[in-house]
């Protein structure tokens, strides 16, 4: 047991001996409990208990964190998991993660950091599953978001299938790829620009498919926007679509889809 768990042990039994003196009522009393098993250090408090009501861990989000803030909510992560997830990582915290931590695996142009507590978190060409999940760009420039996506399902433990520069300005290059997609649970569709490629994709396909809206694009692009509402009138009924260079959310929501695919199979 660690020292944190036995700490929050004997606070609880000290609760426990506290309510049966009559200090506090029921309600009150487990309201200190709650307070209690909840890790904290600081202004960080991680949901320690997230992946026996979702199935997943935790996965921080660094834009905007301190390194000793991640520090302190990976620490207390990895006392419970086997791999924990950070995206929006800038150089600087994936330096200081990395020289904390021996097993991480930094991708610097999805800005992921995948840290293992034991050992070396897989390449997502390593992540063999019963199901596979499409991962598809319609140009080199939406690369940095799709591998967002794909870092995100190797954490998942689901394998990917990548297919890059693929959009409708040559839609000969999309064809030729259709026997591929086809056998896939799922595809997360990454485009910016008039971002019509998760429509035509969804054409083709059985499975669902998430589009994920890029800001690449020129002025009338408005950072993305045009992207995002050109995919929300899609016409194909497989699509649906998230947030502007959200590849973690579409990644995470193919992850669930490719597990529940393989819990049926099971």
């Amino acid at each position: 047991m660690s020292d944190e768990s036995d700490s929050q042990r004997r606070m609880i039994e000290s609760l426990l001996a506290s309510y049966r003196d009559g200090e506090w009522d029921a309600m009150e009393l487990g309201q200190r409990i709650l307070h209690a098993a909840i890790a904290s250090d600081g202004n960080v408090t991680p949901d320690t208990d997230r992946a026996k009501r979702t199935g997943f861990p935790e996965v921080i989000y660094g834009s905007g964190k301190t390194p000793e803030s991640i520090l302190a909510v990976l620490d207390s992560l990895l006392q419970k998991h086997s791999e924990i997830l950070i995206t929006r990582v800038s150089p600087e915290q994936a330096r200081v993660v990395s020289d904390t931590y021996p097993f991480t695996r930094w991708n610097h142009f999805a800005r992921t950091i995948r840290v293992g507590r034991t050992e070396m978190p897989a390449i997502p060409d390593k992540v063999v599953s019963d199901s596979v999940v499409g991962v598809v760009t319609a140009g080199t420039t939406d690369e940095a978001v799709a591998l967002e996506a794909r870092e995100t399902l190797a954490w998942m433990g689901c394998s990917t299938l990548l297919i890059q520069d693929v959009g409708v300005a040559g839609p000969y290059r999309l064809l030729s790829r259709v026997p591929d997609l086809k056998r896939c649970i799922a595809i997360v569709c990454v485009a910016g620009m008039e971002a019509t490629l998760p429509t035509a994709l969804g054409g083709h396909v059985a499975c669902p498919v998430i589009a994920v809206p890029t800001s690449v694009g020129y002025g009338a692009s408005m950072g993305g926007i045009a992207a995002l509402l050109s995919m929300l009138n899609s016409c194909a009924a497989n699509v649906t679509v998230v947030n502007i260079d959200a590849g973690f959310k579409a990644g995470y929501i193919a992850g669930l889809i490719a597990k529940t695919a393989m819990r049926e199979k099971t």
